[in-house]
């Protein structure tokens, strides 16, 4: 799991975050729904990076 990558998907996680105190502020049932969606899916993306990089990780780093 690179850095990039993480913080990508916490950046996605922050901007669904927002999209949906946004809808639910002004009362925009479908900006909060996609907000609320597109932060689940960058939750998902972020636990997955996590299971990837603690599957490759053996302890060894730069060892092959």
């Amino acid at each position: 799991m690179s850095i990039f990558d993480k913080a990508k998907a916490k950046a996605e996680e922050l901007y669904g975050r927002a999209e949906q105190l946004y809808g639910e502020s002004h009362g925009d049932a479908a900006a909060q729904v996609d907000g609320e969606a597109h932060r689940l899916e960058a939750e998902a993306h972020e636990a997955e990076l996590q299971r990837a990089g603690e599957q490759d990780d053996d302890g060894l780093a730069g060892a092959r």
